[in-house]
């Protein structure tokens, strides 16, 4: 039986995604002086696990970086070389050019040999500068360890086959068939039991060790086999060339120079294979966890070999499913249409007599909060923690640091508050660019840093936490600050109309201008002018806002403020005229009826309501909108009092009509982009409503020169 291997390479790819930031997690914050074992152990397992998933499907150029990558890890795990910062930068290297790998193999997309070859070449190195005094590099090369009185690596006999031994633990019954049929496809094959209860297979067939490894993987941890040259080929490998064979192979024409490249023939073959012995040993939903650490992998005696007691613990009953993101958002879509039917189910039975179908009022009002469980169970769905983002940031802060000639400690905090997956994947970008500014304007040289009387290394924070219906994002550092003079002058010389009596808010907000930067010299990290503005433009059209402090000498914090979805919120409808509008219940503080002694009228600015003593400007909604009202008078109307971006208003409305949950429509997708309006919604009655934006009704207020008197 074949199956479509297909089906398969996206769980692969998802898999080996999530092994590759770990292990670059790992890396970033190992002790080179004083290694954690469990953590060596982790980053060996994530290349062996790799390099397993690799062979299966036969991309035999990540099996080949991996192996050499897994033979380094495992000489320093063992403790037969010691670790050192040099190691670090080359598995980060490595770990590139995996994900570069993956790339190609994944979209089809061209990549770099000469990287390959050199990262290739740098571990090698790595791992034969290292082999004892006694024992030249290319001696022990080529001297293979010896098992059971036979080479670890048999040569090909006449036909091209290899004479394998494979030792295995004691495992059940079961294990040891499924293996059987799975090697037996292989090549001919001669099972032996001994007598403390291990089972040993004598196999002949063209494939390598890593196929076989790879085979034996998703049955028990491949670090309990022993895979060496049976004995019915030891008398072979003595009267042959002392030159071993696969990936062992130094040739000249060697793949990268290190191992012996597969044809395209063989490629095929091997996933072919590889595709019978999945089928034929692992039930589907085994296929759906491919890819897992062999860790993960749980033996006969039911324990995860490799892992910590605490990590055992604390995944004890846990599972998981891999849903695409399509299946979710097709999900939350129809899960947004039953709350728009239960809103319209609430309107209709509204008008009945509550004795006579008390019943049916019931049954409502159970329906009612079970679609609101619902939505909140399948909205927690789309949500990520902020670790998704975060960790993209250490190595590159690192690397940056390093280009610049700068010391700075990366921090991270709530990295486990959730956000939306839409706006998380939207936020990477302008964090990325908030990220490196701080690195190459905020923190200073080491030497500057000594000399105003800091430590030469810097601090770079980014921070996540949620704050009623948004989560506020912040990167803060202990830089240098904002100079106000020089982005004033900057400000002059663009053209942009800048006055001294701004406020040092209104300052900081003018390197959000497009083309506004203040660098002296344009390099590849910064200086063109380009980022700033679209930071501030990709997180408006999220429904967020961006904001700057800074104390010169002491450093800079930039505040991002995002809702935590755009497809469902909790509004407050109120009505002007005959219309009727969705205002964000997160905006909204309070609503009242002002005394008419409350309401002033500032010459040429509108008016302002007295609330506890401080006045707000008042926004008229019937303006903005041109409607007509049925109140004009603030005493005789509701004002909803409003704060967003730190700046209150006064909304002036005619009456409120309820508290309800919406969901979402995109206007700008399904008619246009309109001021004031930041989407739409069904009631339900089945008419539409449109949703405000509060941020920019309030900015429009500041823009009447109404803000000034907001004191």
């Amino acid at each position: 039986m074949t199956i479509d291997m297909s089906q398969f390479y996206q769980v692969f790819f998802d898999e080996a995604d999530e092994l590759l930031a770990e292990k670059e997690k790992l890396l970033l914050a190992i002790d080179v002086s004083a290694p954690d074992s469990e953590d060596l152990n982790a980053i060996f397992r994530a290349a062996h696990s790799i390099k397993g998933g690799a062979a299966t499907f036969g991309f035999t150029d990540i099996t080949e970086v991996t192996h050499v990558l897994e033979s380094l890890l495992d000489r320093i795990r063992k403790g037969e070389m010691a670790l050192t910062a040099e190691h670090v930068d080359a598995f980060l290297a490595a770990k590139d050019v995996l994900a570069m790998l993956m790339d190609g193999h994944r979209h089809g997309t061209d990549v770099d040999r000469a990287a390959i070859e050199s990262v290739s070449a740098r571990l090698k190195a790595l791992s034969e500068g290292r082999v004892a005094a006694d024992q030249p590099p290319a001696a022990a090369a080529a001297a293979p360890a010896i098992a059971d009185g036979a080479p670890a690596e048999p040569v090909a006999d006449a036909d091209g086959n290899f004479h394998w031994r494979i030792e295995l633990p004691a495992v059940p019954p079961k294990d040891v068939e499924a293996l059987a049929t799975e090697l037996g496809l292989l090549g001919p094959l001669v099972r032996e039991s001994l007598p403390d209860g291990r089972a040993v297979f004598n196999l002949v067939a063209a494939e390598g060790r890593d196929t076989i490894e790879a085979i034996c993987a998703f049955v028990l941890d491949p670090r309990e086999l022993r895979i060496s040259a049976s004995g019915a080929a030891a008398s072979a490998a003595s009267a042959a060339a002392p030159q071993p064979a696969g990936i062992a192979e130094q040739g000249e024409d060697a793949s990268y120079g290190i191992f012996e490249p597969l044809s395209e023939a063989e490629m095929k073959r091997l996933a072919s294979e590889s595709a019978q012995a999945l089928a034929a040993a692992s039930p589907p939903p085994a296929a759906q966890n491919f890819g897992r650490r062999a860790s993960d992998q749980p033996n006969a005696e039911g324990r995860n070999m490799g892992r910590r007691a605490t990590d055992r613990e604390a995944a004890a009953g846990e599972s998981s499913i891999r849903v695409s993101v399509e299946k979710v958002d097709q999900l939350i879509n129809l899960v947004g249409e039953l709350v728009i039917t239960q809103a319209m189910i609430e309107q209709r039975i509204a008008s009945l007599d509550p004795i006579e179908h008390e019943r049916l009022l019931n049954s409502a009002s159970q329906l009612a909060r079970n679609t609101r469980d619902l939505q909140e169970a399948v909205m927690s769905i789309r949500m990520m923690p902020m670790d998704y983002v975060f960790s993209r940031f250490p190595r590159m802060v690192r690397d940056l640091a390093g280009k610049l000639g700068k010391k700075v400690e990366f921090v991270t905090r709530g990295a486990a508050t959730e956000l939306d997956k839409g706006l998380i994947e939207r936020i990477v970008d302008p964090l990325t660019h908030l990220v490196r500014n701080s690195v190459d304007h905020g923190i200073e040289l080491p030497e500057k840093r000594v000399a105003s009387g800091k430590s030469e290394t810097g601090r770079l924070t980014l921070s996540a936490a949620h704050q009623g219906g948004n989560i506020v994002i912040e990167v803060t550092d202990d830089g240098g600050g904002l100079n106000r003079d020089r982005i004033l002058d900057k400000a002059r010389q663009n053209g942009l109309p800048v006055s001294d009596s701004m406020t040092d808010s209104e300052v900081w907000q003018l390197i959000f201008a497009p083309g506004f930067s203040t660098a002296e010299v344009v390099t590849d990290v910064s200086g063109r002018g380009v980022g700033m503005d679209v930071v501030k433009r990709n997180i408006t059209a999220m429904g967020g806002t961006v904001d700057i402090t800074s104390i010169p000498g002491v450093g800079t914090t930039i505040s991002i403020s995002l809702p935590l979805t755009l497809a469902i919120l909790d509004g407050m409808s109120i009505k002007v005229g005959e219309e009727i509008y969705i205002l964000p219940l997160g905006y909204v503080i309070e609503s009242l009826q002002p005394a008419a002694s409350d309401v002033k009228d500032i010459a040429g600015q509108g008016q302002v309501v007295k609330i506890r003593g401080e006045y707000l400007p008042l926004i008229p909604l019937y303006q903005i909108f041109a409607i007509e009202p049925t109140h004009t008078d603030p005493s005789q109307g509701i004002v909803v009092i409003l704060e967003a971006d730190g700046k209150k208003a006064a909304l002036l409305v005619d009456s409120l009509v309820g508290q309800q949950q919406v969901v979402v429509k995109n206007l700008e997708s399904n008619f246009r982009k309109v001021a004031g309006i930041s989407g739409a919604t069904i009631l339900g009655d089945g008419g539409v409503s449109l949703i405000l934006d509060v941020s920019a009704l309030l900015r429009s207020s500041r823009q009447l020169g109404m803000d000034a008197l907001a004191f």
